[in-house]
């Protein structure tokens, strides 16, 4: 696709889905647009007034972040700024999980425990002891799991990037969790590689349903997206036995040497190559 323009100009958009991506880049394009922009329909997700914050720190004029209606006056020259990078809920609510599908305890600090409300109730209800201050949230996980009823929604719902952790924890749980993709109907990619580690899934449409065994064996799977390759090892680390997460280059794409963060809680994960092992 070729696009050619000498200005942007504001106008009305709005959006058929409430897509992050979507939101953050045409609130971008419309701080350089002459005149008024309005996003309808817009994500409502954190992330949204983080960004308008730090472009208002640059110089820009958008109100209504974290609204489903965003109002941009374009035109405006930006400057340089300091901000401080709003804590990641989805790095902080995996590692939450890491904690309760091995049955540990563990403590998350410098994150924005508002943020992972969801998670958080999702963790309660599946058996979890949940705690969290004003930057802290800890989990204690139970000897095993409670199967639940997971449905993903946009922000303040229950998020879609959690999705593929709360089934591999779903995976270990006694009963069956009924787990409903609303968000991106296709983001089952996983589900065939937990199958490979012992899991019981099966899937109709946008609609997983997760009968708990009572553990997972090693195997070698595959990572198909992030928050996949996300899910696949901390399977790995609640399996019996070795399991061998290919292509993680995915991995990093939203964590951060997670290897060494997981080693740090007692797991045993290391990287090869491209793969991570544990």
């Amino acid at each position: 696709i070729l696009a050619e323009t000498d200005r942007l100009k504001g106008t009305d958009i709005h959006l058929d889905i409430a897509s992050v991506g979507a939101t953050g880049n045409l609130m971008m394009a419309a701080v350089g647009a002459e005149g008024t922009t309005r996003i309808q329909n817009a994500a409502r997700e954190p992330e949204m007034p983080a960004l308008a914050d730090f472009l208002n720190a640059m110089g820009a004029k958008v109100s209504g972040a974290g609204t489903s209606e965003i109002v941009v006056e374009g035109g405006t020259t930006l400057h340089g700024a300091e901000v401080a990078i709003l804590p990641d809920r989805i790095e902080a609510g995996t590692f939450l999980v890491a904690g309760a599908i091995t049955g540990g305890d563990v403590t998350v600090t410098r994150c924005i425990p508002g943020d992972l409300t969801a998670a958080m109730a999702k963790l309660r209800e599946m058996g979890c002891t949940v705690t969290s201050g004003d930057d802290w949230v800890r989990v204690q996980g139970p000897k095993r799991p409670r199967a639940a009823r997971i449905t993903t929604e946009f922000h303040p719902g229950f998020p879609t990037d959690l999705q593929a952790q709360f089934m591999a924890l779903a995976a270990v749980a006694e009963g069956t969790t009924i787990l409903t993709e609303q968000v991106y109907h296709d983001r089952f990619t996983h589900v065939a590689e937990l199958v490979r580690l012992g899991a019981r899934i099966r899937v109709d449409d946008n609609i997983a349903v997760i009968e708990g065994v009572d553990h997972l064996s090693g195997a070698r799977v595959m990572a198909t997206d992030l928050r996949a390759s996300a899910a696949l090892v901390l399977a790995g680390c609640a399996a019996r036995g070795e399991t061998h997460v290919s292509r993680v280059y995915h991995i990093d794409r939203g964590y951060e040497r997670i290897e060494e963060k997981l080693g740090r809680l007692g797991a045993k994960v290391r990287r090869e190559d491209e793969r991570l092992v544990t």
